[in-house]
């Protein structure tokens, strides 16, 4: 899937010369979290998201600091967060150069980007102007309907659900060298064989139940100790 695929159309972006008090306005009537801002060109510049004004003069939030802490940051740090707490236009108070992604970046980029970045949401940009978002809700309401999706597939014979399974495991590192039988019954897959690490069987259970066709597992996996496991 690629960002195209899963992202919000239409994103109402906020100037970076707009005061403060529109954008929130703005915030609440769309109910969103965060909003991309862009300069008078209409290209992305940063994002104002619910982050930046968690900690405001307003509400009483700011950050209070021990006082040795400030003589080491120095006047410079205090004076960046007298900023932020008491501005009142959106390009004092916005996180600069926000991650942007284009159109056709791959799902999976995107994601990383999010992690590594500790983002909730990235802008979706064409020619450098914003065409869309992805946030989490994105991103799990993506999930839904192909989780869905897979729910409405065909029903498939034994002997297909059994084979799938078994290339599905051989596949898998942590499974490939485990002697793992299946069984199948009118959908119903019971699977027998021995490890050695508990967390294996969780993820055998988990691909056994993700193979289409599964109705339910019946888990008669043994585990025994590495140890033990060496003397056979």
């Amino acid at each position: 899937m690629l960002a195209r695929d899963v992202m919000t159309s239409g994103v109402v972006p906020v100037n970076s010369s707009s005061s403060l008090a529109e954008a929130v306005e703005l915030m609440v009537k769309l109910k969103v979290s965060g909003l991309p801002v862009v300069d008078d060109r209409g290209q992305l510049v940063g994002m104002l998201t619910e982050g930046d004004l968690l900690r405001r003069a307003e509400l009483g939030t700011e950050r209070k600091r021990p006082r040795w802490l400030e003589f080491l940051l120095g006047p410079g740090a205090i004076a960046q967060d007298y900023v932020k707490t008491h501005a009142r236009r959106v390009d004092e108070v916005m996180t600069e150069g926000a991650y942007s992604v284009a159109e056709a970046t791959p799902l999976a980029d995107v994601v990383s980007l999010m992690n590594s970045r500790r983002v909730k949401r990235v802008p979706v940009v064409r020619d450098g102007l914003p065409v869309g978002i992805i946030s989490r809700a994105d991103l799990v309401r993506a999930l839904g309907v192909m989780m869905q999706g897979a729910a409405d597939q065909p029903k498939r014979d034994d002997a297909n659900i059994k084979a799938t399974i078994l290339e599905t495991l051989n596949r898998q590192k942590w499974a490939a060298n485990s002697p793992i039988s299946v069984q199948v019954h009118e959908g119903n897959v019971e699977i027998r064989g021995v490890l050695t690490d508990d967390r294996q069987r969780a993820a055998i259970v988990v691909a056994v139940e993700n193979t289409p066709g599964v109705k339910a597992v019946t888990d008669n996996l043994a585990l025994i100790e590495p140890f033990a496991a060496s003397l056979y």
